[in-house]
């Protein structure tokens, strides 16, 4: 009878891709939650809408991997705080498309060097 294969998480790719992905994203989102009030879905709407200039929910939920929920919830709060603005979709009436603000374009602005900044402090380390 053969014994079954042990699984240790620690010597799991998949696993220990995951765990370094959430360490990072946690350490980046204190950076990005006490400097610009955002939390790691909104900033990745205004990376993505940035990029984009204008994109559906149902597009950035594809790019980002986030679920429905999440993507709309961060739409909410970042049109609450008039960082994005919601526009008719011409191509899908049930949808909006999503567009930066002056002000989310500012506030981009600002993160963006300061994100590019971390991303080669982290894998300085590595």
């Amino acid at each position: 009878m053969m014994t079954p294969p042990v699984l240790r998480l620690d010597d799991f790719l998949p696993y220990r891709l995951s765990f370094t992905s959430n360490l990072v994203s946690e350490q980046i989102a204190q950076v990005y939650a006490s400097l610009f009030a955002l939390t790691i879905p909104e900033w990745r709407l205004v990376a993505v809408i940035a990029e984009a200039g204008e994109t559906a929910q149902r597009d950035i939920c594809e790019r980002t991997r986030m679920d429905k929920v999440m993507v709309s919830r961060a739409a909410l709060a970042l049109t609450g705080r008039n960082l994005v603005e919601r526009l008719p979709n011409p191509a899908d009436n049930r949808s909006h498309l999503l567009r930066l603000t002056a002000t989310g374009q500012d506030l981009y602005a600002s993160i963006a060097p300061k994100a590019l900044a971390m991303e080669q402090a982290i894998f300085a380390r590595l």
